[in-house]
């Protein structure tokens, strides 16, 4: 599968190490300990029978954009915490924990105080605890006190509610640092809330939009008065919560049929609205039409195109094998055939790509025996003939986790750390035009995408990375590669990412993907798999304050890569097989409690590589049918069955 290199290196180097191996890895000084900023010269060595050897010991760290190790066994930290250093030798590894300090707190930073606050209503402060080294601090906990309880009191959690007029201080204390904010309580005008909604019907899944706004007793607006939404519902399923989700900008959205109230509310005076919500059902019939079988090793990633002889193709990689790629007759997507394959030196083919015109296909490499792990330039223009007219080492010995053509370049990543742009414009003489990297600490990249000039990259922790490579928004070319916009989400597991500008709406959304195995990996021929994490949706189409707004969660099973196309997603979810989403509309909260999921099929295979043991990898649609590659069985195929006609189509606004 897709995954972090370094991760595929530990998982391809030293897998099957005996926990019997009678060495043990000395690291000096034995006191694994420092402070945010500062940097410590590492020496490791391994004692065999309590004797000293001259094998050479590296070192790496788990958690690198916090504390990272270079090849010299320099290790410098970037931000506090307890982490894991992996030491590695040719059949033994050995953990040890290493402690960076967290630095002393500096400052309590107390943001968007208001002049003034109306009696009788409610604010949260918005702090933050900054350290010496310049650090937001998250595991500190702060209390909170008022100077006069009988003008306004604070609960645990920085919520402020006046009482009275008057002046009044809070002080917010941490470790020994502390802040004193003053607020200025004032009589309060406001005697009602107004409330406004377009519709009160709309299917689950549908976004409101709510206004309201807060008047004295002659109509006049408050327009400073803090409002706060909340809702209330009662599902049509009885046993079911009615659940959905609120922004205190008044948009809310329902998972579930039923009758929600929302409400709009500032100290005293309160206006609500009521909704009804049905099921959204956009469920459709699935079948499986064609398997093109691949069970004797993994299969990787597949593509899917319209040859230059108007039929159609396929190619699919294959994984920790023998460097192997097939290419696949799909016309027929009921007869899949097998036509041609190409063997290269590597253990594992990852990603396959065809050029706009389907007649160039580049593969990766990883696991070559002479560790040039570069691209190779495949002519296939007759697919059934298929013809190695390039290959491509420069800067990528260090594998070639993924690559993606767009007009006639390859985008192609460098051990897992950045990606170079190699024109192929003469695909028998391929050359460097420029590279991206981030210049983050243990920064690391996972895939990229290219669409409309811009590059859509996947850079794990550092998250979604957009840059512009010929669309113009920031002046970049594929020769001058130009980042502009980026979005990193909290579990630092940012694995894919595919852009989606939304017909109906006008939205740019981008979705990230995670990786995450949180059972770990079973890559043998016994290998039964769960994964985890799941889809991000991100609105970008403010680029400088990009939302994640929404997520698809599959329980039980993790997402890998997906394919968008005409407000449908099409994603391939591991154990979970491939799942189809309705992305009609605006886009808010849990979208398969929604009911957008419209189908989803798993794809079970008796004479599979590993039997009975889906582990679905990549999902495309091509011409009505959904073909997808599985880990453990190859190549599928799955026609949806077409849109029912609805006798009424409510949305909300």
């Amino acid at each position: 599968m897709k995954k972090n290199y370094f991760f595929f290196l530990f998982l391809g180097l030293f897998f099957g190490f005996s926990a019997l191996a009678q060495k043990t890895i000395v690291i000096e000084p034995e006191n694994l300990e420092l402070e945010v900023g500062d940097s410590l010269q590492l020496k490791a060595y391994v004692l065999e029978n309590g004797k000293k050897t001259d094998e050479t010991v590296r070192l790496f760290s788990r958690s690198r954009r916090s504390l990272f190790v270079d090849g010299n066994l320099m290790a410098k930290a970037y931000a506090p915490g307890t982490f894991e250093i992996i030491g590695l030798v040719t059949d033994h590894r050995q953990n040890f924990t290493f402690n960076v300090k967290y630095p002393a707190l500096a400052e309590i930073n107390v943001e968007n105080i208001p002049n003034k606050i109306y009696a009788g209503t409610l604010i949260q402060l918005k702090y933050a605890l900054i350290d010496k080294a310049g650090l937001t601090r998250e595991n500190a906990s702060v209390a909170f006190s008022s100077s006069d309880p009988s003008i306004a009191e604070v609960d645990d959690f920085g919520n402020v509610s006046t009482l009275a007029t008057g002046k009044v201080d809070i002080t917010l204390k941490a470790e020994n640092i502390e802040n004193k904010v003053s607020l200025n309580v004032v009589k309060n005008p406001i005697t009602r809330v107004m409330l406004q909604v377009n519709g009160v019907t709309a299917r689950t899944g549908d976004v409101f939009h709510f206004e309201a706004k807060a008047v004295d007793k002659n109509g006049k607006e408050i327009a400073d008065a803090p409002i706060t939404y909340s809702f209330s519902g009662v599902s049509d399923n009885v046993s079911q919560s009615a659940s959905g989700m609120i922004k205190q900008d008044g948009r809310f959205v329902a998972d579930e049929p039923g009758t929600y109230t929302v409400t709009a509310s500032t100290g005293v005076a309160a206006a609500s609205k009521t909704l009804q919500i049905i099921a959204r059902e956009v469920s459709r019939k699935i079948e499986m039409v064609g398997h093109g079988s691949v069970n004797d090793k993994h299969t990787s990633d597949l593509w899917i195109w319209e040859g230059v002889d108007g039929r159609d193709y396929g190619v699919t990689g294959t994984w920790g094998a023998d460097g192997t790629a097939y290419f696949w007759d799909v016309t027929n997507p009921a007869n899949i055939v097998k036509i041609d394959s190409v063997q290269v030196d590597a253990r594992t083919v990852n990603d396959v790509k065809i050029s706009e015109d389907g007649k160039v296909c580049v593969i990766s490499r990883e696991g070559a025996s002479d560790r040039k792990n570069g691209l190779v330039i495949i002519d296939v223009t007759n697919p059934r003939e298929t013809e190695i007219i390039a290959t491509f080492d420069d800067n990528l010995t260090g594998g070639v986790h993924n690559v993606f053509i767009y007009q006639k370049h390859v985008f192609a990543l460098s051990a897992g750390q950045k990606y170079y742009i190699i024109n192929i414009e003469d695909p028998t003489k391929p050359y460097i035009v420029s590279d991206f990297e981030l210049d983050t600490p243990g920064h690391s990249i996972h895939d990229v995408w290219v669409e409309d000039g811009i590059a859509y990259s996947s850079n794990w922790a550092d998250g979604i990375q957009m840059v512009d490579v010929g669309n113009g928004i920031a002046g970049g070319s594929l020769k001058n590669p130009v980042q502009f916009a980026s979005y990193a989400y909290p579990n630092k597991a940012n694995h894919a990412t595919f852009p989606f500008r939304s017909p109906s709406t006008g939205k740019f959304y981008v979705i990230g993907g995670d990786e995450i195995f949180p059972y770990g990996l079973n890559t043998g021929k016994d290998g039964v798999n769960m994964a985890g994490g799941y889809l991000h949706v991100v609105d970008f189409t403010d680029l400088d304050n990009p939302e994640e707004i929404a997520r698809f969660e599959v329980p039980y099973a993790g997402s890998h890569n997906y394919w968008i196309e005409d407000e449908i997603l099409y994603v391939a979810y591991y154990n979970g097989g491939v799942r189809v989403v309705d992305l009609s509309g605006e886009l808010m909260g849990d979208l398969r409690k929604q009911g957008r999921e419209m189908a989803w099929i798993i794809p079970n295979d008796p004479n599979g590589f590993v039997p009975n043991a889906p582990f679905t990898w990549g999902a495309q649609l091509h011409k009505g049918h959904i073909f997808y590659s599985d880990w453990n069985s190859g190549l599928w195929s799955a026609k949806m069955e077409p849109e029912k006609p609805k006798e009424t189509q409510i949305n909300a606004k």
